[in-house]
C-alpha cells in the first residue's frame, strides 16, 4: 500500500472522528463519501498533516510521517474554495509553491490548458478555469499524492457538470492516486475507484461506488446514498427464492437475502416505484400496494410523492407522469415495484 492511515482525532465536547484509509500504489480515486459534519475533511487535514492525530498512524511508502510536517509531505492539497491567491497572476499562483521556471509554469499550465489565462487574474477566470488553476498549483509541487475537499462544490450546476467530466479524464490521465471528498452521488459515481462512507466521524462501509449505492450494508448508509425509503421489516415466509415481508401494516415481496435472520432495514429507490391509478395485474412487479398520497414535492426534474402504503414509501416520478395521474394529498393511488427493487439489510449487521 502506499498509504496506510488509521486516523483517530477528537475534539473536544465535540465529533471524535475514527477512519482506517488505505491507497494502493498507481492511479485510482478513492472518495470519502457523507454528510456535512461526517468528519471527511477532518480525515484529509490529518493526512495532510494541518491536524495532529490523537491516536493512530499514518505510513507513506513505508515512512511513518508521525513527525513528518506538512510542506514534507509529497502531497497536493485542493481546497474548496481554490485558495487562490487574488494579488497574483495565473502564472504566479502556479509556480508560487515550488518557485518553478516559467517554462515549466507553461507546461503545467498547457497539461490543464490554461496555458492561454497565464497573465489574467483569479478574479477574471471563470469556475472551471479557476479548479485547473488551482489544481495547476497543486501539480506543480509534483505530489505523489492528491487530496482533493469538495472540488465542484463552489460551481453552479451547468458548470458543475462540465468541470466534473474535466476532473474525471484529468485524474484518469495524470496517474497521481487521489482522495477526494464529496457529498455529491453524482462526483462519487463519475469520479470514484473505491468509496468509503462515513457518518458521524466513523466509516460505515467501503467498495466501488456502484456497489456502495446499490447494495447498502447499514441503514445510515442507505440514506447518506439517496435511498428515499427505509423503514423496518419482518420476514414471514420464505419459498422459492422468495421472501414475504411484513412492513408496517402492509406486505412485501422480496428476494431473499438467505440466512437465518428474519428482522431487516428494507430500502427501496423512489426511482424504483412507478405509481399507477388502477391494479395493473400484467404488470411483471410483485408489489402492488395500495396507498395514499401523503405529499408532493417537486425534487429537481422530478416530483416526489410521499403515500402512506401501510409504511411510508416514497417515489420519484416525471412531472408529466404526475400530471397525467392527477395526483393530489389524499389521492387513492398504487405503488409498484419489483422484488429485485427491495433491498434487505439484516438488523443485527447494522
Amino acid at each position: 500500500m502506499l498509504l496506510i492511515a488509521d486516523i483517530e482525532k477528537r475534539f473536544e465536547g465535540r465529533l471524535r472522528v475514527e477512519a482506517s484509509i488505505r491507497i494502493p500504489y498507481g492511479p485510482s480515486t478513492t472518495i470519502l463519501f457523507g454528510p456535512s459534519g461526517a468528519g471527511k475533511t477532518t480525515v484529509l487535514r490529518c493526512i495532510a498533516g494541518l491536524e495532529k492525530l490523537n491516536a493512530g498512524r499514518i505510513v507513506f511508502d513505508g515512512k511513518d510521517w508521525a513527525n513528518v510536517g506538512p510542506q514534507r509531505r509529497p502531497i497536493g492539497f485542493l481546497f474548496q474554495d481554490y485558495a487562490l491567491f487574488p494579488h497574483l497572476r495565473v502564472s504566479e499562483n502556479i509556480g508560487y509553491a515550488a518557485k518553478h521556471s516559467a517554462e515549466s509554469v507553461k507546461t503545467i499550465a498547457s497539461m490543464l490548458k490554461v496555458d492561454d489565462v497565464l497573465n489574467q487574474w483569479p478574479a477574471e477566470l471563470s469556475g472551471g478555469q479557476q479548479q485547473r488553476v488551482a489544481l495547476a498549483r497543486v501539480l506543480a509541487r509534483k505530489p505523489r499524492l492528491l487530496l482533493l475537499d469538495e472540488p465542484l462544490s463552489a460551481l453552479d450546476a451547468a458548470m458543475r457538470d462540465h468541470v466534473r467530466s474535466e476532473l474525471a479524464h484529468l485524474l484518469r490521465t495524470l496517474g497521481i492516486p487521489a482522495i477526494v471528498v464529496t457529498h455529491d452521488w453524482v462526483d462519487a459515481l463519475t469520479l470514484g475507484d473505491q468509496m468509503l462512507v462515513m457518518s458521524s466521524g466513523r466509516v460505515l462501509q467501503v467498495g466501488p461506488p456502484q456497489e456502495v449505492f446499490t447494495r447498502p450494508q447499514h441503514p445510515e448508509v442507505a440514506a447518506a446514498v439517496g435511498v428515499e425509503t427505509v423503514v423496518t421489516g419482518r420476514i414471514r415466509r420464505r419459498e422459492g427464492g422468495i421472501a414475504l415481508l411484513d412492513v408496517g401494516s402492509a406486505q412485501l415481496v422480496a428476494a431473499d437475502p438467505g440466512g437465518e435472520e428474519s428482522d431487516f432495514y428494507v430500502c427501496v429507490r423512489g426511482e424504483d416505484v412507478t405509481l399507477e391509478k388502477g391494479r395493473a395485474e400484467q404488470s411483471s412487479a410483485r408489489n402492488h400496494l395500495r396507498g395514499t398520497v401523503l405529499q408532493i414535492a417537486i425534487a429537481g426534474v422530478l416530483t416526489k410523492v410521499t403515500i402512506d402504503a401501510g409504511f411510508e414509501l416514497v417515489a420519484l416520478v416525471t412531472r408529466q407522469a404526475a400530471a397525467d395521474l392527477e395526483l393530489s394529498k389524499g389521492a387513492e393511488i398504487f405503488a409498484v415495484f419489483k422484488a429485485s427493487a427491495v433491498h434487505l439489510i439484516p438488523k443485527a449487521h447494522a
